[in-house]
């Protein structure tokens, strides 16, 4: 069924959207090679202490899901669960904590924060966050650290002043190889130097939200963090999550692939099994978000 875009927010706003948008997603396990609720992820986090959900940005059911699972996390771990996000870099995190304890406006902060331009498929996130005093991570590298990479490498951060790397993570930061480079260069269409700097930056993405993640969860024993981000940076256990698992070796990490199919009516999950923990397929006929 596809909603019309007015319909579609109303439909949220009402609560309906609750009940019409359950047939239209499909959550399976891979382990347990069954599909199943997000009552199930929110068990299992019993054991694990990060779970990365990865987004396609304009997926409008991938953000209501996150917005779900994100509550009901909270709500079976009361004031020990943070929201991780690739979507606000680290150099705004006095403008995010300021607005979550509510002395500035959301205008200042959605301005002087940065937010992505759909910031309002993740203010649901923001302000539950905000009304139940739940701390949250801006997480990725600011916008002028990146384009500094994409430019001269990472060797250029090393000319950068020591009071920058209170945003970024310490040098020198890993370029993987094998699989993510593969996947990387699949996407990108080909080999080239300008593609490898810009390689040179997915990695400093994924680096710093690593660092931000495992920054946060060392100085806050047994808070369960959700982190979101584009399904490029966790798909596979790669990128972001592999570079928190190999600072952190201790952490019980889980990760969600959450994407569109045209298969959606009959998924063919082995198809997708490698890429997490969790897949969600959600139904290609609904209206993106942007």
């Amino acid at each position: 069924m596809k909603f019309p875009l007015l319909i579609f927010v109303l439909l949220i706003s009402t609560g309906l959207f609750a009940q019409e948008i359950s047939s239209h997603y499909k959550i399976y396990d891979v382990k347990k090679q069954k599909t199943i609720s997000i009552d199930d992820i929110v068990t299992d986090m019993e054991s694990a202490d990060v779970l990365f959900f990865g987004e396609d940005h304009n997926d409008s059911v991938g953000h209501y899901l996150e917005a779900e699972i994100f509550k009901k996390i909270s709500s079976r771990y009361p004031q020990k669960t943070a929201l991780s996000l690739e979507m606000f870099p680290t150099d705004v995190q006095p403008e995010l904590d300021e607005y979550l304890a509510g002395l500035i406006s959301e205008k200042n902060f959605i301005k002087e924060a940065r937010a992505w331009g759909n910031y309002k498929d993740y203010k649901p996130l923001i302000e539950y966050a905000k009304q139940n005093k739940l701390r949250v991570i801006a997480a990725n590298a600011a916008t002028r650290y990146s384009n500094a990479v994409a430019m001269g490498g990472l060797k250029v951060l090393e000319n950068f002043p020591k009071i920058s790397f209170n945003f970024l993570p310490p040098l020198p930061i890993d370029t993987a190889q094998g699989r993510y480079y593969e996947k990387f260069n699949e996407t990108l269409g080909g080999h080239s130097m300008g593609s490898m700097k810009i390689y040179q930056t997915q990695n400093l993405w994924d680096a710093t939200m690593a660092w931000s993640i495992n920054k946060f969860v060392k100085a806050n024993k047994g808070i369960k963090v959700m982190q979101l981000n584009g399904r490029f940076h966790s798909d596979e256990k790669l990128g972001t999550l592999a570079k928190l698992a190999k600072a952190n070796s201790k952490l019980k990490i889980l990760n969600i692939s959450s994407f569109s199919d045209e298969g959606f009516a009959n998924p063919d999950w082995d198809k997708f099994k490698n890429l997490g923990d969790y897949i969600i397929i959600t139904d290609p006929g609904l209206k993106r978000s942007y």
